[in-house]
C-alpha cells in the first residue's frame, strides 16, 4: 500500500467518499504524491511526451511564440510562460530559438507554473542559464502581454465524473468497500442536464475551464499575446469515460497504487474554447498536432538536422517525425490536438 493510499483510506473512513476530482487532486498534492516522488517522464519513467521525443518539437514551439511576439510589434515587457514544464525540455529547446530574436529575452520574464518542488529544482538547473529572469508561480502571470505554452498539462487536471441513471446524473465517487478503494455513486442526483442512455459517463473539468478563462482575460486585457495548448482530447463528442492510469508505459487500474501512477483524462477542447470565448478571446483550432507541426516546418527542420547527421541519426530523426506527426498506432499526429487563444481574430501560423 502506498503512503497516499493509506492517507486516502483514513480520510474516507472519517469524512466519507471523495469525488473523482478530489481523489485525483490528492494523488498529486499529497507530499508523497505522483509528481513529488515519481520520475514520470522519458523512457525510464511512465510516459514519453513530445519534447522528449525530439528537440524539433520545442524548437517549433519557440519559433511560434517568437512569431507571435514579433507580430504584436515586439512589446516589452512581456511574460513567457509554461504550464507544467516537466524536466524543462520543451522550454530549453524553445529558448534556443527565441534567443535568436533580437531583444526577446531581454524584454521578457520566464514564468514556470509548477506544483512539484522536485521538478522545479530540475527546471531551475536547466533553464536558469538560458534566461536572465526565471521565476516560479502557482498561476499564470497577469498584467503583461503573455506568450504561453501548455503541453500535456490540462489532461492531468482533476475531473469530475457523472453517470446517467434513469434520466438523472449522479456523481461518481471513490469510497471503501471491504476496506479497499472502490468506485461508487453519490446518493443524491446532480443538477446536470443532458440526455443520455443509462450508464453514460460525462466528464467535466472545472479547473481547466477556470484556468483558461484566467489566461483569456490576461490576453484580452493586454490586447497582445497568445496561449498555445497541446494535448490529447476531443471536441465534446465523447460520451464515455476517458480517465486512465499509466505506469511504466502500461495501462493500470485507476485506483491502483495511488500516488505512484499517472492519472489523466482526455481534454474537452470545446469546453476550453467556450471558456476562452466567454472572456472575449478568440480560439483557433483545434487542429491535429501533425497538421500544426508540419505547417510550422517540421519536415524542413528535420531535413536541416539530417543534413550533417549520420545514417543512424537520420533514421532517428525520421522516426521522430513519424511519432510526432503520424496518424498510425502509437503516433501523435491526430490523437493530440492544438488550440491557440489570442486577443485578435487573425489566425496564427499553423491554424
Amino acid at each position: 500500500m502506498t503512503p497516499v493510499e493509506e492517507r486516502l483510506r483514513r480520510r474516507i473512513a472519517l469524512t466519507g467518499p471523495l469525488s473523482v476530482a478530489d481523489y485525483m487532486a490528492a494523488c498529486v498534492a499529497d507530499p508523497d504524491g505522483y509528481y513529488a516522488r515519481q520520475k514520470p517522464f522519458g523512457v525510464e519513467g511512465d510516459f514519453v511526451t513530445a519534447p522528449e521525443i525530439s528537440q524539433m518539437f520545442g524548437e517549433l514551439i519557440g519559433a511560434f511564440l517568437t512569431d507571435r511576439w514579433q507580430a504584436d510589434g515586439a512589446p516589452s515587457p512581456v511574460d513567457l510562460c509554461e504550464l507544467g514544464p516537466g524536466r524543462g525540455t520543451l522550454m530549453a529547446d524553445a529558448l534556443s530559438v527565441m534567443g535568436r530574436a533580437e531583444d526577446l529575452l531581454s524584454a521578457s520574464r520566464l514564468v514556470l507554473v509548477e506544483v512539484s518542488d522536485k521538478l522545479a529544482a530540475l527546471q531551475r538547473q536547466r533553464l536558469a542559464p538560458l534566461h536572465p529572469r526565471l521565476s516560479f508561480a502557482a498561476r499564470p502571470p497577469e498584467g503583461r502581454p503573455l506568450y504561453l505554452v501548455a503541453n500535456e498539462f490540462f489532461d492531468a487536471l482533476p475531473i469530475r465524473q457523472f453517470v446517467s441513471r434513469e434520466g438523472r446524473w449522479f456523481e461518481r465517487t471513490v469510497g471503501l468497500v471491504d476496506g479497499a478503494l472502490a468506485f461508487g455513486l453519490s446518493p443524491f442526483p446532480s443538477p446536470l442536464k443532458a440526455e443520455a442512455p443509462d450508464g453514460a459517463v460525462k466528464e467535466v473539468c472545472p479547473a481547466a475551464e477556470a484556468l483558461v478563462a484566467e489566461i483569456a482575460r490576461t490576453l484580452v486585457a493586454a490586447q497582445k499575446g497568445a496561449a498555445l495548448i497541446v494535448d490529447y482530447g476531443h471536441t465534446g463528442g465523447a460520451g464515455s469515460e476517458t480517465l486512465q492510469a499509466v505506469r511504466d508505459h502500461r495501462p493500470v487500474g485507476v485506483l491502483e497504487a495511488p500516488g505512484a501512477v499517472d492519472l489523466s483524462a482526455h481534454v474537452d477542447f470545446s469546453a476550453l474554447a467556450a471558456a476562452a470565448r466567454r472572456e472575449g478571446a478568440f480560439v483557433h483550432g483545434p487542429v491535429g498536432q501533425g497538421t500544426f507541426l508540419l505547417a510550422l516546418g517540421l519536415l524542413e527542420r528535420a531535413g536541416a538536422l539530417g543534413a550533417s547527421a549520420s545514417a543512424h541519426e537520420r533514421q532517428a530523426i525520421e522516426a521522430a517525425v513519424h511519432r510526432l506527426a503520424g496518424e498510425g498506432a502509437g503516433e501523435m499526429g491526430t490523437l493530440f490536438k492544438v488550440i491557440c487563444i489570442t486577443p485578435g481574430a487573425t489566425p496564427p501560423p499553423g491554424f
